[in-house]
C-alpha cells in the first residue's frame, strides 16, 4: 500500500511532531515629518449638490496641508480658464507663498491622459496651461495616481465638511447669493478650531508660523 506524502504530514502535525519556528515581529516606527504653511497645498473641484437658478455651479477648493487654511470659490464651469483663474486668485490673496500644489489628473490640471499621448515629442509634451501658470509663480504642480482620490485626502474631507455644514444648511436663490454665503462660509471655516491643530484655528496657525519665523 502506498501513502500520499500529504497523508504522512498530517498524521505528523497532528500528532504534534512538527518544530515549531518562533518567528520574530518586526515594529516600524514612522516618522512624520510636519509641512511648513505653503509647502503643499491641495486643489479640487466639488459639484455644488443642486442647482442654483437653474443653473450648474462649482466650487474650486485649496487647502494648505500645514495650517489647514482654505481658499473657496465658485465658478459657473470648471474649464481650464476657471483653473488659472482660481491659481491666479489663490496666489493673490495666500497670505503665504506657495510652493507645490497637488491636483488629480482632470483635464483642467493637466494633460497627461490627453495631450501627452498626442504630441510628436512624449519626451518633452506640449505642458498644459496651468503648468505654464505653476512656472510662472515657481509652483511644483503634483498628481496624485489615477484613482485613487483619498491622495488628496484632506481637501476631499474638508469637501464633506462643507456639504454637512454648509449645503445641507442652506439654499440659495441665485448664484450671487451663493457666492456671497460661501464666502462667509470661508472665513468661518479659517477661524474654527481645529483638532489636527492642536485645538488652534487656521487663522492661528498661520499667525503663530509668522511669529515664529520673525523670531527665528
Amino acid at each position: 500500500m502506498v501513502i500520499h506524502k500529504n497523508t504522512i504530514q498530517k498524521i505528523i502535525k497532528n500528532e504534534g511532531l512538527v518544530r515549531k519556528y518562533r518567528t520574530r515581529k518586526l515594529k516600524y516606527q514612522y516618522v512624520k515629518v510636519p509641512l511648513s504653511r505653503g509647502e503643499l497645498l491641495e486643489i479640487d473641484v466639488k459639484y455644488v449638490p443642486d442647482l442654483v437658478g437653474n443653473k450648474q455651479y462649482y466650487q474650486f477648493t485649496a487647502i494648505d496641508c500645514a495650517s489647514r487654511w482654505r481658499y473657496l470659490k465658485i465658478y459657473d464651469d470648471y474649464s481650464n480658464y476657471s483653473s488659472i483663474k482660481f491659481l491666479e486668485e489663490l496666489v493673490r490673496v495666500a497670505s503665504f507663498r506657495i510652493r507645490a500644489i497637488k491636483t488629480d489628473n482632470g483635464s483642467n490640471f493637466t494633460n497627461r491622459y490627453t495631450g501627452y499621448q498626442k504630441s510628436t515629442d512624449p519626451f518633452n509634451p506640449k505642458l498644459h496651461q496651468f503648468d505654464i501658470l505653476c512656472q510662472k509663480y515657481n509652483i511644483i504642480h503634483y498628481l496624485i495616481d489615477s484613482g485613487k482620490p483619498q491622495q488628496n485626502g484632506k481637501v476631499e474631507r474638508s469637501h464633506r465638511t462643507d456639504q454637512e455644514m454648509f449645503y445641507d444648511r442652506n439654499k440659495f436663490r441665485n448664484g450671487q447669493e451663493l457666492e456671497t454665503k460661501i464666502k462667509i462660509w470661508n472665513n468661518e471655516y479659517n477661524d474654527m478650531e481645529h483638532c489636527g491643530l492642536n485645538g488652534l484655528s487656521p487663522n492661528e496657525f498661520l499667525r503663530l508660523s509668522e511669529v515664529q519665523n520673525v523670531c527665528g
